[in-house]
């Protein structure tokens, strides 16, 4: 004859297991008369002045009427907005090599170095040469274009 599979050790996990599971039932259905008996919904949140949550209602007399006309939604027209600094910029040149092509220029305002391609450039330009230039996105960063010497007079 075979012996039985069950072990005591089986038989107390499973024990365990099913008293767990009633608990946790038990549990669940304590927590659903206490909440029908203290009859609880959703507790209300006010928004005060300072627009900080409270549990208390605002007092009316503080209340402050807006004028729904002033409200601005959206971006705001182009007559508002200050003007785009100038695109035309005055640097330094810091480094440049034609035999490969590129350089560098630094920005007068503020130190800035942009990098300078030499299908950027209207003048032939070496180191230390003043030069005006444009900003334009590349694909690592601003690329300094347009470049052109400053005609000293």
């Amino acid at each position: 004859m075979a012996k039985s599979q069950q072990t005591f050790n089986k038989s107390e996990k499973e024990k365990k297991r099913l008293k767990k599971r009633a608990d946790k039932a038990k549990k669940k259905e304590e927590r659903k008369a206490e909440a029908k008996e203290k009859g609880e919904g959703i507790p209300f949140a006010y928004v005060d002045e300072h627009g900080q949550l409270s549990d208390t209602p605002p007092d009316p007399s503080q209340r402050i009427k807006v004028d729904a006309s002033s409200i601005e939604i959206g971006i705001p027209k182009k007559e508002d907005r200050e003007p785009a600094p100038d695109p035309i910029r005055k640097g330094k040149v810091s480094f440049f090599d034609s035999s490969k092509g590129f350089g560098f220029v630094i920005d007068a305002e503020n130190q800035e170095k942009y990098f300078c391609h030499v299908s950027g450039l209207i003048d032939e330009i070496a180191e230390n040469d003043k030069v005006t230039f444009e900003l334009e996105k590349g694909m690592k960063g601003l690329n300094a274009v347009r470049v052109s010497l400053i005609k000293d007079s």
